[in-house]
């Protein structure tokens, strides 16, 4: 695995942005698990990040499930292949703030939507 350079959760938001403006029906994913937090990148590049908090836990938890793999270990990964609609809700879900009370009921549509578009 390559190392990944630090980038910023703006220019990592700025590409999520460019890349679901152009909707495909698979993106292929990684969500790759440092000692800072964890990065969602596609083609080697950042599209989101979660740092490492207890609001940056649940995030990775919930993207994880978004996409439908396990919170890799740090320092490993997990790769999935995904429409643009689930990724779309993954960079959705890694950007609300736990500590909010909205923010679970928005979660709860999230998640619900990402798995009725993974299973189609």
């Amino acid at each position: 695995m390559k190392p990944v350079m630090a980038v910023s959760r703006k220019k990592a938001l700025d590409y999520a942005e460019y890349i679901l403006s152009r909707p495909r029906r698979d993106y292929r994913v990684t969500l790759k698990r440092g000692r800072t937090g964890a990065t969602l990148l596609h083609d080697g590049r950042a599209i989101t990040k979660c740092h490492k908090s207890r609001v940056g836990a649940l995030q990775t938890a919930f993207l994880a499930q978004a996409l439908g793999v396990e919170v890799p270990r740090v320092g490993e990964s997990a790769t999935a292949e995904v429409p643009s609609g689930v990724l779309y809700r993954a960079v959705a879900i890694a950007s609300l703030d736990f500590r909010k009370p909205e923010a679970r009921s928005v979660l709860v549509q999230l998640l619900s939507v990402a798995a009725r578009l993974r299973s189609s």
